[in-house]
């Protein structure tokens, strides 16, 4: 048979190249640089020891520049789309778009008609992509995350990207780099983040859904403040692979919607085994057709749960503790058992948190790029290597609450040398365990998802203290969660002050189905 003309260029090509010189990918380390290494490290090498060092080094690098001109296998980009564009704030009136798009999925499905926006810390080929954070812009993504292109899979369209607070390094809407995302019930106030822009677009139908991510309630957190419903799944049930993330152990993607019914339905799309490119997935992990199997009108035999410290914080509001009380003793009226449940340990789930959240993180952000290392899986290496050069090179134009975390990670790792990380890791077995003994007593948990109304938004000018504070002053409930794996909602259950009260409902792990159907009813006797 003839060769073809591509295969002679490419017979050529490579005859060519086989003597020819080829700058490589990886530089050898100069002395100097090894002596500096050394010292670091606190390594003591004459000048003869690093000449040896750095002999065995020159060969190790030539590696890396074999490795580098190797082709790599990477994620589908099945569909065709167009960049889009910025849009002007006449398009933009909360700033909750960070970049719109228009991305047309398959023909049929479930999805087909359905508008959605995906949070910028996820991974959509052709489209720029910043996480909030300037030191980030000027990326574009070069594939599409597992999740975007089961939506266009299933006949979705991707509308564009929804703007998310720097890093997600706040659960208020005022840290990204492109301005504040605005509250749709009254814009001096805070929209809820980091999935601020995603609970927004939602909010004010712009968009039918929306993608959100949740390492300490930033699914939630904006979904009660902006009125909507919004699920972090159990941990693993929803694949991260091509996402930002701040720790492995605490990261999650989910559904964000206007009904529980829509919420259902994108949850049963975007869930699943994703053939071992997300690590933290079990294998075995079943998905029900959600939207269908939530649609009772009774909850006979469920108990329901009050959680005793979700409430009466010195910073609650009582009203709001009163009127998720109502909303869930409601449920009484459809056949559901509510009781007293207690849980001592939650009341210490934002300090658990703290120790893997914000000094973990640090170490996510300046060594790994937001995606760390040490997993078998999906390493995207051109965000990988984007996003190494700007956090290293940009870091003094992060926002106080990536700096607070980074320096407080800096601290506890150079004098405590990662004790305390180690030991909330530890700990947050003893909150899953406390949480699994309490639902042998019920169903769900529930409780204010926060237990205020929506917060002002930060003047300009505002001191770094005070900007810290309105950044994190709103995980009470929502961080524990995180550290347990279990499921987690907020719907909207009422409206005082004319603004939006969320209520929190927690379900046993993989029991998405329980914690809709209960939701489901909720939305009915508040609508």
């Amino acid at each position: 048979m003839m060769a073809t003309a591509n295969e002679v260029a490419q017979a050529l090509q490579k005859s060519l190249m086989v003597d020819l010189h080829k700058t490589p990918a990886v530089s050898a380390p100069t002395l100097s640089e090894l002596r500096e290494i050394a010292e670091r490290n606190n390594i003591h090498l004459s000048e003869d020891d690093l000449k040896e060092y750095q002999e065995f080094m020159s060969e190790s690098v030539k590696a890396m520049t074999r490795i580098d001109r190797l082709p790599e296998p990477t994620l589908p980009v099945k569909y065709p789309r167009i960049p889009g564009y910025r849009p002007p704030p006449e398009e933009n009136l909360h700033n909750a778009w960070y970049w719109k798009t228009h991305i047309e999925g398959a023909k049929s499905g479930k999805l087909l008609g359905k508008k959605i926006a995906i949070k910028d810390t996820v991974m959509v080929a052709g489209v720029p992509m910043m996480n909030g954070c300037r030191a980030l812009e000027g990326y574009t993504a070069d594939t599409d995350a597992t999740i975007v292109t089961r939506i266009l899979d299933a006949g979705g369209t991707i509308s564009g990207k929804s703007t998310n607070e720097n890093l997600c390094f706040s659960g208020s809407s005022f840290t990204t780099g492109k301005g504040p995302v605005l509250n749709p019930h009254d814009p001096t106030r805070s929209a809820g983040g980091s999935s601020s822009g995603s609970a927004v677009l939602v909010a004010t139908g712009e968009v039918d859904m929306a993608i959100g991510g949740d390492q300490g309630g930033s699914i939630r957190l904006p979904a009660a403040w902006s009125g909507i419903v919004g699920l972090k799944p159990t941990f693993g049930l929803v694949p991260y692979t091509g996402a930002m993330g701040l720790d492995g152990s605490i990261d999650h993607l989910g559904p964000m919607a206007k009904t529980v019914h829509d919420c259902a339905l994108l949850l049963e799309v975007i869930a699943g085994y994703d053939n071992g490119l997300d690590p933290r997935q079990p294998t075995n992990i079943a998905v029900p057709e959600y939207s269908k199997e939530i649609q009772v009108d009774r909850l006979d035999g469920i108990k329901v749960g009050l959680l005793k410290e979700g409430f009466g914080f010195p910073e609650s509001d009582p009203r709001v503790d009163e009127a998720v009380r109502n909303a869930v003793r409601k449920l009484e009226s459809v056949g559901a058992e509510v009781v007293d449940v207690s849980i001592p340990l939650h009341y210490e789930s934002g300090s658990i948190w703290s120790a893997v959240g914000f000094t973990g993180s640090s170490n996510i952000i300046l060594d790994g790029a937001g995606f760390g290392s040490g997993y078998n899986g999906f390493y995207p290496t051109s965000l990988i290597t984007t996003a190494g050069m700007a956090f290293r090179s940009q870091t003094n134009d992060f926002d106080p609450s990536i700096k607070a975390s980074i320096m407080l990670g800096d601290y506890m790792q150079s004098h405590y040398y990662g004790k305390y990380y180690a030991k909330a890791q530890n700990l947050r077995r003893l909150l899953r365990d406390a949480y699994d003994q309490t639902f042998e007593k019920c169903d769900v948990i529930a409780m204010p998802t926060i237990p205020f109304l929506p917060t002002k938004l930060p003047k300009d000018g505002c001191s770094i203290k005070d900007s810290l504070i309105e950044a994190n002053n709103m995980g009470q409930n929502v961080e524990g969660t995180n550290l347990t794996g279990h499921p987690a909602l907020s719907i909207n259950c009422s409206t005082l002050d004319e603004l939006p009260v969320g209520l929190m409902i927690v379900a046993k792990h993989f029991n998405e189905t329980m914690l809709l159907k209960v939701a489901y009813n909720v939305e009915k006797m508040t609508c």
